[in-house]
């Protein structure tokens, strides 16, 4: 009796750090992802916001402004807001997040430091 309760227990703990290590995600109906840092997502962002950006001074000469842009959120469209960045390494080109419409489809394009 013994035996066999401390066996379930064992099978149990070991159910639970296997279902804990894991990552769980589901994603939303009708999004699917092409390749990566692209998602096909339901719908084209939308138009830009109604108010101007504004751009602060740099705060060094080593920074560079990335402009804001609509970037995929999970479960719809996020307004992500311009701000400074420094590049990773000398001579690094910043290609911005965009939007692509392919054979009837809605394509998210993660940007990033290329």
């Amino acid at each position: 009796m013994k035996a066999k309760l401390l066996k379930t227990v064992v099978v149990a703990c070991l159910a639970g750090l296997f279902v804990a290590g894991c990552n769980v995600y589901v994603r939303p109906a009708g999004v699917a992802v092409v390749a990566p840092g692209e998602v096909e997502v339901t719908s084209a962002p939308p138009a830009a916001p109604p108010y101007p950006e504004v751009v602060t001074a740099a705060p060094g000469p080593e920074f560079i402004w990335i402009g804001g842009v609509w970037t995929w959120g999970g479960r719809g469209w996020v307004w992500e807001r311009g701000h400074w960045d420094r590049r990773p390494h000398p001579g690094a080109i910043w290609v911005p997040h965009h939007y692509e419409y392919r054979n009837g489809r809605h394509v998210f394009v993660r940007g990033g430091w290329k």
